[in-house]
């Protein structure tokens, strides 16, 4: 199978990590890691990337189902059944896309596992490791996975103290505090 060109170019580079020790089953798991360090913080820097650019339109969804939220809980004190209803119906549709543009942004986060499983899939295809106690093995998807979760886990307490992630951390603190912004009035 030959690989795509894009893979090809960056091949030398991610295939570098597969060879630091000479200890194959070491360098596997080590190069691993490096990759879904590289996996995650693409992610990590993508999804920080779509937030800021379009913060202003999250903003304004929200605002509209903070709004909606807001004015059927008056009217639920009101006892004004069909303004509640109403009201309740244009918050679920706000909250409806609210909710999809948080899976879209979701979708920023993940989208480089799949470039890395594919290039992977180049070099590791053949590649199996029996489960100890069991017959049963894991190719390099299954690896990769839990690999990368070992580096989210570590990750998520470092990217705090990167110079990207400390800006993006200080603007979501400040995310609340947003003029313009509904507060909840419950």
């Amino acid at each position: 199978m030959e690989m795509h060109p894009a893979y090809l170019i960056l091949d030398p580079f991610l295939i570098w990590s597969y060879r630091i020790t000479g200890i194959g089953l070491l360098d596997f798991f080590m190069g691993t890691f490096c990759l879904a360090l590289i996996a995650l913080t693409v992610g990590e820097i993508t999804i920080s990337l779509l937030f800021l650019i379009n913060r202003r339109h999250i903003d304004a969804v929200n605002n509209e189902v903070e709004q909606y939220r807001n004015l059927s809980f008056d009217a639920l004190k009101a006892k004004n059944k069909a303004a509640f209803k109403a009201a309740n119906n244009l918050a679920n549709d706000a909250f409806g896309k609210s909710f999809f543009m948080q899976i879209a942004l979701s979708a920023g986060f993940l989208w480089p596992i799949f470039f890395a499983l594919a290039w992977m899939d180049y070099r590791f295809a053949d590649v199996e490791f029996n489960l100890l106690f069991s017959e049963y093995s894991m190719g390099y998807v299954g690896v990769f996975i839990v690999v990368y979760i070992a580096a989210y886990l570590i990750f998520r307490r470092v990217k705090r103290h990167l110079p990207f992630f400390k800006h993006v951390k200080a603007t979501l603190d400040t995310y609340g505090e947003l003029p313009g912004r509904v507060e909840g009035r419950l």
